[in-house]
This record gives C-alpha cells, structure tokens and sequence, in this order.
C-alpha cells in the first residue's frame, strides 16, 4: 500500500483550500421539515452497492490483491471528484425520496457572514431516510472515500485509534471546521463504519458477527454475503441525533434558528431523539467525536420552547 510523504499530503490540503471553491463541500440540513416522512431508500442503495460488487468482482484479475478490490470498488461507487458517483446519483435519483429544501429556509439562511465562513454560500446537502435514519447524501461519499482513506491511515499508523485521530484532526482542518465552522460528528461515524466495510470485505467478524463479504478462489472474489446499508447506517449519522460542534460564533444564532423548529418537534418528538444513545455513544467513542452540547436540539428544544396551549 502506496501511501504519500508528508509533503505532499499537505500540498494536497493546500490545493483543496485555494481551488475548490463552491464545489468543495455542503453543508447538510438535517433539522428543516424532519418532520415529514419519507420512504425509507434502503432496498434502493443495497440494490446499487451489491450490483456494483457483483460487476466489480465478475471481471477481477488482479490475483489476491485486496488493495486492488478495495480501490476498484472506491473507483466504481465513489471517485476522485468532491462528490462521489453513488452520492452524486442518490442526490438527483427520484427514486430516493428526500426532504424537501431551500436555501432561503435553511437553518444556515441567516447566520451572519462573519460567522458563517462556508455554511451560507455552498449547496445544500438533501436528507434521506436510510435504515429509519434522517441522514445527509454526503455521508456515502464519508463512507466510501473517508472510509477507504481511514483504512489506508490504519494499515500505515498502526491502530484503529491513531486512524481516528488522524481522520478527526482532517475533519477539523480541511472537511468540517476550517471552512464553514461546522464539526460533524456523524461524518466522523460515516468514515468509521466506511472503514469497517472495507476491513470486512476479507475478514470475518469486523461487521458485527458476520463472515467476510468475499473470499478469495483460484484469485477471484467470491461473494459470501449480500452488503447492506442497515449493517452501518445507524441513528448517529443524523446530525440531528448526533449534533454538529459549531465554532462559537454559530452557536447563538443555531439556537435562535432552532427555536423555529419548536412546532415541528411537539408534532413529531421522536423525531428528535436516540433510543440507544448509550450504546452508540460507546461504539464510537475513539473516534474522535467533539462535544456538541450547545446546542444539542432534543435537549435544547424540550427545554427552551414554549409550552403548548
């Protein structure tokens, strides 16, 4: 595995910086008409994944070359691009029901340009429903590319731990922070479970309890199991569930938009809250995650909304 000196990784991030412009990133509004149901795109996605798969390993003849098939997979579904082909198709498919937004709505429409760096001025990322979960169309592209970058980072660093430094430390610089003054904790949850789905393409027991994806025969994939989004997907990669840290300049103005949502969250509570937190606060408690308790929107809406009549 081929990985680049430090030199250039930081050329890289340079170059990101100065000539990525509108196309970069967007941000994700996870709080704006969740009230609203939507379709849950599940089959839908695991029907795309496994096609890829299948087409992927029915022309492989590179050997036991498990970089190679972890590449051809990245090449196929995600990309070098900012947004990654399965994101990019998932974002205008009409087939994956989506929230209903504006930028002129958005929860980031008012935040003054001081504080709000990027979070005004790029695109705003559509939600889906994956598995149950409210999640941002970006969070395929955290799986695939920030997943496959994560494993890279585990086999040169040595451990899952220092991976995850690495990986929190580039979502604050250049993915999150840096730029529109927006940690997101539930991309960090995207890029590890993108990393366990990798890990296991060859390994038993890395995705829950279950056998490796593929094994190797005579140097070909063989498919063992079917892939699935409901293996990863889980209610940590909704913002909303799994709130944002905002650079301080965001955060009053996040809680004075917030405070619009009150209507929405009487109509629909559950919408607003984790059942497991517990649990899923500890699986991913190496990642890396920030504290994100002002505001957390569960807590703060309960807590600032005015009573009902």
């Amino acid at each position: 595995m081929r990985i680049r000196p430090k030199a250039a990784v930081l050329g890289a991030a340079l170059g990101t910086l100065l000539s990525a412009g509108s196309a970069l990133a967007y941000e994700t509004d996870p709080y704006t008409n969740r009230d609203l149901d939507l379709a849950d795109s599940l089959a839908i996605l695991d029907e795309k994944m496994n096609v890829a798969l299948d087409r992927i390993a029915a022309s492989w003849s590179r050997g036991e070359d498990e970089w190679a098939f972890i590449t051809a997979i990245y090449r196929d579904v995600g990309g070098l691009h900012w947004i990654d082909k399965l994101e990019r198709w998932a974002m205008h498919a009409p087939e994956v029901d989506k929230l209903p937004i504006s930028r002129r709505e958005s929860v980031f429409s008012e935040l003054p340009l001081h504080a709000a760096r990027g979070a005004r001025f790029w695109g705003l990322g559509r939600t889906m429903n994956v598995n149950g979960a409210y999640i941002g169309t970006d969070k395929i592209g955290h799986f695939l590319s920030q997943g496959r970058k994560f494993y890279s980072r585990y086999h040169r660093l040595g451990s899952i731990e220092r991976a995850a430094q690495r990986t929190a430390t580039w979502e604050g610089l250049i993915w999150g922070r840096l730029l529109s003054g927006i940690f997101s904790n539930a991309d960090l949850v995207a890029n590890y479970e993108g990393f366990l789905f990798y890990r296991g393409l060859f390994r038993n027991g890395v995705v829950g309890d279950k056998v490796a994806m593929f094994r190797w025969e005579d140097g070909r994939p063989v498919r063992q199991r079917s892939f699935s989004w409901a293996d990863h997907v889980n209610a940590f990669w909704d913002e909303t569930l799994n709130p944002n840290a905002y650079a301080d300049a965001i955060v009053p103005h996040m809680q004075r938009r917030i405070l619009r949502l009150c209507d929405d969250f009487e109509r629909r509570p559950e919408r607003y809250r984790v059942g497991d937190r517990d649990a899923l606060s500890a699986r991913y408690q190496e990642i890396g995650m920030r504290d994100a308790t002002a505001p957390e929107p569960s807590r703060f809406l309960a807590e600032n909304c005015p009573p009902s009549p």
